[in-house]
């Protein structure tokens, strides 16, 4: 049984404020599912990054020519579900979405470290993906965007987050009287975590979602290469073949997952970059999310 807690907010953000471009929309009304009172506060251990969230909030970037027939993207940061790069992985990102006409949603979403909080660690954070996309659909008229072409967008262990929302979707986790669809129409993956299996794991983001005794079963039920099917939205990827953080292997298995699926997908393995270069790879030249955009034009996403 799941404990719901009521978070007080703060006026501004139950109203949906605006501070600078963005929006703020609290994924939750009143009392938020999967929780439970704790102690933990919200803060920011380095620039640009942020733990310990505890209310879980949407950053909407809309752009200033809106446009209802363009597609609209989730952005998952990355931090090995411990902590959100919500800057270079999500903030920085949207607003380059918005030079094209695209909207933008960075998602705050809670962590599975922060097990005082929640009573289910496992689902926590993909609980808050389907919010977060049944938000995004259920208010395309708003936002001005198509609710057809909404896609999901990660980045390290947010990759992960990103890619269980797009293989996982058919099993609700939230309230959803609505049927809204929670499955996203495509996906973008920077380096991203996709295999908890042992040989590829990034072990910090397994360690911290599904403790350090998880079962064979649950390993593998996460191990994303394995739940692709045929209906796993269209995927783009960018891995570097330096990632000395999270295998580069974990894109191709992913990709020649999709492959065998017969699921659009597109690879790019770039020669350096490390980890965590969010969108400008100093090894490497050019704006990969320029990629991103051809692809996603070929593919008719936007």
């Amino acid at each position: 049984m799941n404990f719901k807690k009521s978070f007080l907010l703060p006026l501004s953000i139950m109203l949906m404020s605006s501070i600078h471009s963005q929006t703020i929309i609290p994924l939750y009304k009143g009392a938020i599912p999967n929780s439970r009172p704790c102690s933990v506060v919200e803060v920011s251990p380095l620039p640009g990054r942020v733990g310990g969230v505890t209310v879980p909030v949407l950053y909407a970037y809309l752009p200033e020519k809106p446009d209802s027939a363009k597609a609209a993207v989730i952005i998952c940061p990355g931090g090995g579900y411990s902590r959100l790069a919500i800057d270079h992985e999500g903030h920085e990102v949207a607003k380059n979405y918005n030079k094209q006409g695209i909207a933008a949603f960075v998602l705050k979403y809670r962590l599975p470290i922060d097990t005082a909080c929640v009573e289910n660690t496992e689902t926590v954070a993909l609980m808050d993906a389907q919010q977060a996309i049944k938000i995004v659909r259920d208010r395309a008229a708003e936002f001005n965007i198509n609710p057809g072409n909404v896609g999901i967008m990660g980045f390290s262990a947010g990759g992960h987050l990103a890619s269980s929302l797009g293989t996982h979707y058919a099993v609700s986790l939230i309230t959803n009287k609505e049927n809204t669809n929670l499955r996203p129409d495509f996906m973008v993956l920077g380096y991203p975590v996709i295999s908890f299996t042992d040989s590829l794991a990034h072990k910090g983001s397994r360690d911290n979602m599904l403790g350090k005794k998880a079962s064979k079963e649950k390993i593998e039920l996460y191990s994303n290469e394995l739940q692709v099917t045929p209906n796993t939205p269209p995927t783009f990827l960018i891995h570097a073949a330096d990632d000395k953080t999270v295998k580069v292997e974990n894109s191709l298995e992913f990709f020649l997952a999709l492959k065998k699926n017969k699921v659009p997908a597109e690879v790019h393995i770039v020669q350096k970059g490390g980890h965590g270069f969010g969108l400008h790879n100093k090894d490497e030249p050019g704006d990969w999310l320029d990629w991103v955009f051809v692809w996603m034009k070929a593919n008719k996403l936007y």
